[in-house]
């Protein structure tokens, strides 16, 4: 095993890059000059379309491996462990993680300002690397924290997906390795590994990368933006969660994010490895995606 079992002393320092615990309320006013560039932000949004997971078994975890330190079947940490069967009943899930666009119209509506970390990247890409309106509506939301994240999901009628449910979705039914399958992780399949001196987000339309889509069609469930999903993350919860439709732990000191960043190093883009954050960081490398459960009261999983 190449990792410590406890993900908060090391995977977080290679997930949480950037950031700071902030407040989750409003930014400030914004320019007018800034707030028409928002406005015009918002104006191109397009929501993503959704996909249903069909209910049924899937692996979820990895097998223990100690022979091979470095290899991409490894665990990362014991967090992952053991693997085993889960069944999960049908959901809906968002093929694209929410836009910068979609986030930003959903800002607009509620009459609230985007964080000032968001507004403060928005006018440095436009000013000084002369990134369009039209672009930006395509990246994906980010420095938004946990609870804002699950706002704009009830807004939508939806809510954050399950941990369980946001495995199933990247990986597929027999525990793929990569959304994409077995290949290592490269360019055309994922936005990862990038970095820029000043620290500035390079990421990628939420809708492109078609050959790193996952068994059922979702984009970028790996790189681009890291993912907050519902649950808190319970370091040894894989060893005692329920085999159907698992809700998380019922507390916790971070919530669960999966999927690695437009930052991360590519074993934070296996299917399998798992991480958290405080649910109020701000981050340049965590956005989200909404799912859906097709039920009257939008249950995360079914009473049986």
């Amino acid at each position: 095993m190449r990792h410590r079992f406890i993900w908060h002393a090391t995977a977080l320092s290679l997930l949480i890059i950037m950031g700071s615990l902030q407040d989750a309320g409003a930014g400030s006013r914004s320019s007018p000059e800034l707030a028409r560039h928002l406005a015009g932000i918002a104006g191109v949004a397009k929501s993503s379309p959704v996909v249903t997971i069909p209910a049924g078994p899937f692996l979820l975890g990895s097998k223990r491996v100690d022979d091979d330190p470095y290899g991409n079947w490894t665990q990362f940490d014991d967090t992952e462990l053991p693997q085993h069967r889960v069944w999960l009943d049908t959901y809906e899930m968002d093929r694209d993680e929410v836009s910068l666009g979609e986030y930003l119209a959903f800002l607009q509506q509620r009459k609230l300002h985007p964080s000032d970390e968001l507004q403060k990247l928005i006018w440095h890409v436009i000013t000084i690397h002369s990134i369009a309106d039209q672009t930006l509506s395509r990246w994906p939301a980010l420095y938004v924290t946990w609870a804002e994240a699950k706002d704009f999901c009830v807004a939508k009628s939806a809510r954050l997906p399950t941990e369980a449910e946001w495995e199933k979705a990247a990986r597929g039914s027999e525990g793929g390795l990569f959304p994409w399958g077995t290949t290592a992780p490269n360019p055309t399949v994922s936005m990862f590994g990038q970095h820029h001196v000043h620290e500035i987000p390079i990421l990628a339309a939420v809708d492109s990368h078609e050959a790193g889509k996952s068994p059922y069609g979702l984009h970028h469930m790996a790189g681009n933006v890291a993912e907050w999903v519902q649950d808190w993350f319970g370091p040894d919860y894989y060893a005692y969660m329920p085999e159907r439709n698992p809700p998380g732990p019922t507390s916790g000191r971070y919530k669960s994010v999966r999927g690695g960043s437009w930052k991360s190093h590519r074993v934070m883009l296996r299917t399998a490895t798992r991480g958290g954050s405080a649910p109020d960081q701000r981050l340049a490398t965590i956005g989200f995606r909404c799912a859906k459960s097709p039920f009257p009261d939008d249950q995360p999983f079914s009473s049986k």
